[in-house]
């Protein structure tokens, strides 16, 4: 065999090309004849859509047409965001799409959008999350009434997005609830087990509280951009920044009523997505390039991107938990309200309800999960969709406990964290999970043991955050190539560095050196099946495919090497480039060489290729502890980190660099969860923050040196023992700031994000 690469610190195979700027993104895509988009965005939060003005626009010159929802071929009655693009009789919310300016020329289509004049009649805006629900509130739609279930389907005939949540790797909660008192509730949702009012009453200590958090957006450095066009014989090619081609040429084929082989996807390198990319402006691009009969491409400008997308929606979370003296928890009570926005598509409020748990062992819990139409714009995924939310108010709570108890907050986690064989509060056994081992370290670090030296002002806090992982069916093509060398075929997009992985669990599996095996990215007609990438998933799906697909074709070269040598498939070995018998290297043949043999006029023998499927079922969760020192100015209430620990459960580290990597990522953008990011809105639902010049994001005066710690704690189902990695370090990093202002300074902040002006006005309160 050859030697192994796992554990090796690499860089990323893409890394070069990027950092030099010859990477072609979608944007780059060059077609002759290329129209160019531009949408009109609506100026009312809500209100009646009357007619578009397009007359002005058409006579500028380059101005191709002016597309409104009636424009589009798209299926009557399609449902959700997909399924209308552009508003049709009813605008809801500040930023919608309304229209599509197509030209010649990118300024052609600005020009034009800038003279399109939209007729609309205000109407009612909701825009409180909390007046959202409460039965006097005017409807955020009037065109359509909410469907209300446990999620079978959503508001107005659009199916209730379960498919995204899961394909994000969160199990959703419970049962259905009854019938809201308001229009705009669409989804109710409860999960209960033992008896929670008992175990509260019976607590030697209860702590409570009301937690928020804001919309946030998810940051990507490549705004949306999709192009489009059909070929001669009719087939739609969408070439995007997509997270999921299979996914998304199937919604095409629902939406414009084609079928599968009249469609193909083309995933484009994506320059950032965290959950957002997905079937978003493709069904608009394709339909206009349809009815067009032109090649056409959608780029947002970064002030649309952050108008009229699908960020990560604001939360009101209430829990209430109860402890024994000895520090034992006894039961769990809550609320989760996510905000949906004016489309229903996407909600994150029953992953967020199960993860309000943590990986915590509850004798009793009660949570409700509740699903809230609002004049926003539509909610989506934002890597660990729900989860940093839940985490802030369980893990503040947790430390406020271990403080109402005088217990240390790590050793008071210890005492409840989940372990192999126990059970969450889905009733699903945990098969393994690195939680305590996480916490373990973080107990044995300088930063924590020596919190209590710290000058005043400063502090250190703890939080662990969880992630159950994905699941979803997945494939892989590995071949042998006649220059001797490996090629991976399969549909995974690559957002962070996956190919490595991939190259990584080819080369162990077949026996060859990791820069001899390339890595392609097939599109829907090429490549075999394979999921979205999200989740925390792609790791553990396709690269188990990945490793399978390669386990054949190894079987497959021996069998031929078998067949040359004259020799025993189980007396041969792949090593060095070549084949050869055990013991005697000698009658070596190079796999370059056997390769061009069995590819060639006349060979007897099949190519040597491996098809590998997995169907996974059981999850490989994910744990990340937070340390974080901050220093707090109480003159100012600005809150500035210091330093920052994290140790996550990887499974196994294929390549350490690249996990490093996706920790460090994960926590500084925890950061801005904390202290930054909040898309802000004004009375009338106006967006305050839409530009990188109000909205902020981490940068390195703000990131602090982060410190990873990897902790290995082997997926019994994982490629090499290795799982997803993505999710998990951004969950905890917001209460683990918390707890370290509140170590510091005294105050608990209850609001995300932690800005100067809050945390002023709560040292404020508490003076």
């Amino acid at each position: 065999m050859a030697a192994t690469s796992i554990g090796t610190a690499r860089r990323r195979r893409d890394g070069e090309p990027k950092v030099r700027g010859t990477t072609r993104f979608t944007g780059d895509l060059q077609i002759h004849g290329l129209l160019h988009g531009r949408l009109v965005l609506a100026g009312d939060a809500h209100a009646r859509l009357n007619g578009v003005d397009a007359a002005a626009a058409l006579a500028l010159p380059g101005v191709v047409a002016v597309l409104t929802a009636a424009d589009l071929p798209l299926r009557p009655g399609a449902g959700g965001r997909a399924g209308l693009p552009l508003a049709r009789d009813e605008i809801l919310w500040s930023g919608q799409p309304v229209a599509l300016v197509v030209g010649e020329s990118e300024a052609a289509a600005e020009d034009g959008a800038g003279l399109v004049v939209v007729d609309a009649e205000p109407l009612p805006a909701v825009l409180d999350l909390e007046a959202a629900i409460e039965a006097g509130s005017p409807p955020a739609r009037v065109h359509a009434a909410p469907a209300v279930d446990g999620g079978a389907a959503g508001a107005h005939g659009a199916p209730d997005d379960e498919a995204t949540a899961d394909a994000h790797g969160a199990a959703g909660a419970g049962g259905s609830e009854q019938a809201p008192s308001s229009p705009n509730v669409v989804t109710q949702r409860r999960m209960t087990g033992g008896d929670a009012a008992a175990g509260l009453a019976a607590a030697a200590v209860v702590v409570s509280g009301r937690f928020r958090t804001p919309w946030v957006h998810q940051g990507y450095l490549e705004p949306q951009v999709a192009v489009a066009w059909t070929e001669p014989d009719g087939e739609l090619v969408v070439h995007a920044s997509t997270q999921g081609a299979f996914a998304l040429r199937q919604s095409l084929s629902s939406l414009l009523g084609l079928p599968l082989d009249k469609i193909r996807v083309r995933p484009g390198v994506i320059g950032g997505a965290f959950g957002g990319k997905l079937a978003l402006l493709e069904p608009l691009v394709a339909a206009a390039a349809v009815k067009l009969r032109r090649p056409l491409r959608l780029a947002l400008a970064r002030s649309e991107d952050f108008a009229a997308t699908n960020p990560a929606p604001a939360q009101l979370i209430e829990l209430e938990l109860g402890a024994t003296a000895e520090g034992r928890l006894t039961a769990l009570r809550g609320r989760v309200v996510a905000d949906r926005g004016a489309v229903a598509d996407m909600g994150v409020e029953a992953i967020s309800t199960a993860l309000c748990a943590g990986p915590y062992a509850w004798p009793a819990h009660d949570l409700k999960a509740v699903g809230v139409l609002t004049n926003r714009v539509g909610a989506g995924a934002y890597r660990a969709p729900g989860a940093p939310p839940a985490a802030f108010a369980l893990e503040t709570l947790l430390d406020e406990l271990a403080q109402r108890l005088g217990l240390d907050p790590i050793e008071l986690r210890l005492r409840n964290v989940l372990t192999a064989g126990d059970r969450g509060i889905d009733g699903q056994e945990v098969a393994v999970l690195g939680a305590r081992e996480c916490l373990e370290a973080l107990r044995e670090h300088p930063l924590w043991s020596g919190r209590g030296a710290l000058p005043a002002g400063e502090g250190v806090g703890v939080a662990l955050g969880f992630w159950p992982g994905g699941l979803e069916p997945a494939a892989a093509i590995c071949r042998l190539d006649a220059d001797g060398r490996l090629t991976i075929v399969t549909a995974a997009a690559d957002m962070s560095g996956v190919e490595n992985a991939f190259a990584t669990i080819a080369a162990e599996t077949f026996g060859l050196a990791e820069d001899d095996v390339r890595v392609a990215t097939g599109d829907t007609s090429s490549a075999p099946y394979g999921g979205v990438s999200g989740g925390s998933k792609v790791t553990y799906t396709y690269g188990r495919a990945v490793e399978r697909a390669a386990a054949e074709a190894r079987e497959r070269l021996l069998r031929i090497a078998s067949a040359e040598l004259e020799i025993a498939p189980e007396d041969l070995e792949v090593a060095d480039g070549e084949v050869r018998p055990l013991g005697a290297p000698g009658r070596a043949i190079k796999l370059a060489d056997l390769a061009a043999r069995t590819l060639s006029f006349g060979s007897p023998h099949e190519p040597i290729e491996g098809y590998g499927g997995v169907a996974q079922v059981s999850r490989a969760p994910g744990a990340a502890a937070h340390l974080s020192h901050v220093r707090v100015d109480v003159e100012t209430g600005a809150v500035t980190p210091v330093a920052h620990v994290i140790a996550q459960d990887v499974g196994r580290a294929l390549n350490p660099a690249l996990v490093d990597g996706q920790l460090m990522g994960g926590s500084a953008q925890g950061l801005g969860w904390a202290l930054l990011e909040e898309l802000a809105y004004d009375e009338d639902g106006q967006l305050r923050s839409g530009s990188f010049a109000e909205y902020a994001l981490p940068s390195f005066d703000v990131v602090p040196p982060i410190e990873t710690l990897l902790v290995e704690v082997p997926a019994p189902d994982g490629p090499f023992g290795a799982k997803g990695v993505g999710e998990p370090p951004v969950v905890a990093a917001p209460p683990a700031v918390a707890n370290a202002v509140a170590a510091a300074v005294g105050v608990r902040l209850r609001t995300l994000p932690m800005t100067p002006s809050r945390v002023w006005a709560a040292l404020e309160d508490a003076r």
